[in-house]
């Protein structure tokens, strides 16, 4: 749209029309329809974290709704654990989804000082009716943009980035920004879909624009191990932890099916993304892992 047609707007929809083109993520426009309209299946799964789940024994994995709740905060403990949370301290969870980490938190540790951080104002709004603090803990959801963080420099303990980072512009400026906003010492933790070096150059195939956003949005899933390593050295970051937990994340693909099949929703792009993941997945040319780093 150009600069005439915006100057026609109300301020408000101005806002709303730029929201939607940077926040172009077809699966978190459907999640919200249908929680919307109640969808018991939804809510159970999805209505709280938004990102895959972590099974300590995936082979015990039933595909449950209630399985797959309790594995998706098994996962949000994980990366918090990465980042060695724990009382007193100010945490960001960027690209916060519903959430669901920032409820994880909230109910396992005191004295915090809470922050999440979404481009998309109407998973914060869902954010801010499904989080109320509690023993001491004070939280505030604010929009922004990941790669231009909107806080103080020194102003967080931990950064947290949970299976989200794919989507920013570039993950150069998020570590640059994070660190900028990380006190002396303090830590970044995140997952990531990580590719093989082999299936690397197919990855960076340029697919007409439609298909590149897909169900799941615009993804960038080139960056390897080899990658982090070097982004955190020229960043200023020391990695402390490097952990690929993909085979305790696969039961996510068998639960997503089950919940398509009882929210009757089929699309084909959801299908076949998801489908093309789980195969790279089970045949280990893309990695689930779990990376932590600290300010040095």
């Amino acid at each position: 749209m150009d600069q005439v047609s915006l100057d026609t707007l109300k301020p408000a929809e101005v806002h709303n029309l730029r929201t939607r083109k940077a926040v172009n993520l077809p699966y978190f426009d459907n999640l919200l329809k249908l929680l919307h309209e109640g969808n018991a299946a939804v809510a159970q799964g999805f209505g709280r974290h938004v990102h895959w789940g972590y099974w300590e024994n995936p082979h015990q994995a039933d595909a449950t709704g209630a399985d797959f709740a309790e594995a998706a905060e098994n996962l949000s403990q994980a990366i918090c654990r990465a980042g060695q949370i724990n009382n007193g301290l100010r945490v960001l969870d960027v690209g916060c989804g519903f959430g669901g980490t920032i409820a994880h938190i909230n109910e396992h540790d005191t004295g915090m000082q809470l922050t999440g951080l979404n481009l998309d104002p109407r998973q914060l709004q869902r954010a801010r009716t499904q989080v109320v603090p509690r023993s001491g803990n004070r939280i505030e959801f604010v929009e922004g943009d990941a790669c231009k963080l909107p806080f103080a420099d020194h102003s967080f303990d931990v950064v947290l980035a949970v299976e989200c980072i794919f989507h920013f512009p570039d993950r150069e400026s998020f570590f640059r920004e994070a660190r900028r906003v990380l006190k002396p010492g303090g830590m970044l933790a995140l997952s990531d879909f990580i590719p093989a070096p082999i299936i690397v150059p197919f990855a960076k195939i340029r697919l007409p624009e439609r298909l590149s956003r897909g169900f799941y949005g615009r993804c960038n899933v080139q960056y390897t191990r080899e990658d982090y390593r070097r982004l955190a050295n020229a960043s200023g970051f020391k990695i402390l932890v490097e952990r690929d937990i993909t085979v305790n994340t696969l039961p996510t693909y068998a639960y997503i099916r089950k919940l398509a099949w009882q929210a009757s929703f089929f699309n084909g792009f959801a299908m076949i993304e998801t489908a093309t993941l789980e195969l790279l997945s089970r045949l280990r040319l893309i990695k689930y892992e779990i990376y932590s780093f600290q300010n040095a």
